[in-house]
């Protein structure tokens, strides 16, 4: 049966471009660089926890299905704004939402959408 859960599939014309995003705009680690010439590549905090896969689907075709939008949390959303700024990537300012929560809103290259917490949903 089920053991865990790996990551997210995120296909792209432009793999190499799209880890460069989440790498190097929102600092988000590659522990996983794919098999050669970004063939694929896994972004996240540590190799063994869940992560996003991002293949090229010039090779293995497009099979994300749908609306994707991923969630990432933060210590301070204001600082992470002032950061994520001044590195070039052009959103709103964080906003306090219904549930209390504060929350930043963009999109990735690809279209993806992205949500920043402060803090975490539960």
């Amino acid at each position: 049966m089920i053991s865990s859960f790996e990551g997210i599939n995120l296909y792209t014309k432009d793999t190499a471009a799209l880890a460069k995003f989440y790498a190097e705009l929102l600092g988000v680690p590659v522990p996983f660089e794919g098999f050669g010439n970004y063939d694929g590549a896994k972004i996240g905090f540590d190799k063994g926890q869940p992560g996003l896969i991002i293949w090229d689907e010039n090779k293995w075709g497009k099979h994300t299905t749908g609306v994707v939008n991923l969630v990432f949390s933060c210590g301070s959303l204001d600082e992470t704004y002032e950061q994520l700024k001044a590195r070039g990537l052009d959103c709103q300012p964080p906003a306090t939402m219904e549930y209390g929560g504060k929350e930043m809103n963009f999109r990735d290259p690809d279209g993806n959408g992205i949500t920043l917490l402060e803090g975490a949903y539960c």
